[in-house]
């Protein structure tokens, strides 16, 4: 399985959601993408459905982490990888679902 990144907007955040494999060109695509974003606005990236990340993946975790991103992890894997990247965890009054639910319809899905 290869990449598949979903972004969607709500009125304070982007959230992007990856799924499969998170490694070479898809996770430089989305060093790409997030470079093109609204900057103001807060950014999550969900991670729980990945099943594997490669260094270039962790590197741009990394770089994600460095511009404030929080990150939604609710497998062990994905929890494992926020561990060991020191990655913050996504907190909110509200649930993932809430976040996502207030999007604009502006939601993209993206495969590479």
């Amino acid at each position: 399985m290869m990449l598949r990144v979903e972004m969607q907007e709500s009125v304070d955040a982007l959230i992007f959601k990856l799924e499969g494999r998170f490694a070479r060109e898809g996770a430089e695509h989305v060093r790409t993408l997030v470079s093109r974003c609204d900057s103001e606005r807060r950014l999550v990236v969900d991670l729980t459905d990945l099943m594997y990340i490669d260094a270039i993946g962790e590197e741009v975790l990394s770089l994600l982490k460095r511009l404030g991103a929080e990150f939604i992890a609710e497998t062990a894997y994905s929890l494992d990888v926020c561990e060991r990247l020191h990655l913050s965890l996504f907190r909110s009054g509200g649930s993932k679902t809430q976040l996502i639910g207030g999007s604009n319809g502006n939601g993209s899905a993206l495969s590479q």
